[in-house]
């Protein structure tokens, strides 16, 4: 698999040498998933992150009454985990499953751990990833606890316009937290208004 994105991704926060980007590679695991294939389910023990190379992942969790809540979508370019699970070394509370053919480098939390001791700005890295995501999460909760259903829809549109070619309305719904029907009227709702 090739090393390019996952080295670009890094080069946008830290530079490395030619030996510390040798011993990084050392340290992925290629992983292949077919559509609908899990990489974690819940209650498993998540010891890994990923980053996605191709095709695209998505986390979420499901209710008492069975729907599905989805989490995170990460197509080529993101990493993705269950935190938690990583952090705490407790059971997951996420499912992670490839929404199409997927291929990604998988990073062990040990591993993880080698490359903070022997190329410490990794851990700057992970800081910054680990930052981004908690502002991104902590304003995706402001948005579903102060926006409509519509405006959430439309946050969505503009955040991620490369998801909206490829997922389907049934993963979008999920992920703005209404159902595939209601996402229909708010869809023909705008459409009458053009």
């Amino acid at each position: 698999m090739d090393t390019a994105l996952i080295l670009t991704s890094v080069s946008k926060h830290i530079q490395l040498t030619k030996k510390e980007e040798e011993f990084f590679v050392s340290l992925l695991q290629e992983k292949k998933l077919k559509k609908k294939q899990f990489l974690v389910h819940e209650g498993e023990f998540n010891k890994f992150t990923a980053f996605v190379i191709k095709g695209c992942l998505r986390s979420y969790s499901i209710d008492r009454n069975g729907f599905e809540h989805i989490i995170q979508f990460a197509p080529p370019g993101w990493w993705i985990a269950d935190i938690y699970s990583v952090i705490s070394k407790q059971p997951g509370k996420l499912n992670i499953d490839a929404l199409e053919d997927s291929e990604m480098f998988i990073l062990y939390r040990e591993d993880q751990e080698k490359l903070f001791e022997k190329v410490p700005k990794f851990e700057r890295f992970f800081r910054i990833l680990t930052e981004n995501s908690i502002a991104a999460n902590s304003h995706r909760l402001i948005d579903y606890m102060g926006l409509t259903a519509q405006e959430r829809y439309f946050t969505f549109c503009d955040r991620y316009p490369m998801l909206m070619k490829t997922l389907p309305q049934k993963q979008i719904a999920a992920y703005i937290g209404v159902t595939p029907e209601f996402l229909s009227k708010i869809k023909a709702e705008f459409l009458k208004k053009k």
